[in-house]
């Protein structure tokens, strides 16, 4: 399907790492906060996860490790492996300080608020909010890139579902940058730049991995991939959207999602 798995993979996580260039986008020439798209958006995007771990990522696990050991081993490493993968996002979510959370909701109508431009004190809140996403986005590049290897439509699907995620995050770097230095260029790039981690972590995979990659380590990868879509759903996305004050609108999001990848993954059957 595609001739060059690796440099597919690559591209995948590439353009759902820039993604959070398009919330910084919005954050400046964007008048008001469209508070429902942004919350349906979450909410499609954690459906697009929620659906693909337990139907597809953790089943594919099950089955390999299953067929590979026996029926007990082979479900207690995918259980071990799953839970492996909320613990690790678990810790790396532990080491942000709440009041430097970057996903704290931004509106861009912040972006208008001339007093607090310039104000130096959220320079360090608005850096941080840019390494804390580039942290965030390092093992979902992980999770793209390994997925687009073995089964591409499950890749593209990931990178989707962490693009549309990735927008409000731009917001929330950009904002506290520009109030920080006033500059719009500086804020835009930084947050920009944050969403490089993605295929950082697509490349650190590929040079660590790659060498051992086998029925087995893709089982427990998958699994562990499926943890981590999860903990980031359930986490981040919904609560982020329910925060938008759009509590329908985030569950139809859901729904949609999980209908929309139910369709998707039943045209590869």
């Amino acid at each position: 399907m595609f001739e060059n798995p690796i440099i597919f993979a690559f591209s995948l996580t590439l353009l759902a790492g820039l993604s959070t260039g398009i919330g910084s986008a919005i954050a400046f020439f964007a008048k008001t906060t469209n508070t429902r798209f942004l919350a349906f958006s979450l909410g499609f995007s954690a459906g697009v996860m929620i659906y693909i771990s337990f139907v597809e990522l953790f089943a594919h696990a099950r089955d390999s490790l299953v067929s590979l050991y026996d029926v007990f081993l082979g479900n207690a490493y995918t259980i071990l492996a799953f839970f492996g993968g909320i613990l690790f996002i678990g810790l790396i979510d532990k080491l942000v300080p709440s009041f430097e959370n970057p996903h704290e909701i931004r509106g861009v109508e912040e972006m208008n608020d001339e007093k607090a431009i310039a104000n130096k004190k959220l320079l360090r809140v608005g850096l941080f909010s840019a390494l804390a996403i580039a942290i965030h986005n390092f093992p979902e590049g992980l999770a793209t890139f390994i997925s687009a290897i073995e089964k591409p439509e499950i890749g593209i699907a990931i990178a989707v579902a962490i693009a549309i995620h990735n927008i409000p995050e731009g917001i929330a770097v950009s904002v506290p940058l520009y109030y920080a230095t006033g500059n719009k260029k500086k804020a835009f790039w930084l947050s920009f730049l944050s969403g490089l981690a993605e295929p950082v972590g697509a490349l650190v995979g590929y040079l660590l991995l790659m060498p051992f990659l086998n029925d087995t380590v893709f089982g427990i990868i998958f699994a562990f991939i499926a943890g981590i879509m999860v903990f980031i759903s359930l986490d981040e996305l919904l609560p982020a959207a329910e925060k938008y004050g759009e509590h329908h609108m985030a569950i139809y999001g859901l729904v949609l999602g999980m209908m929309v990848m139910a369709g998707s993954l039943l045209m590869f059957v």
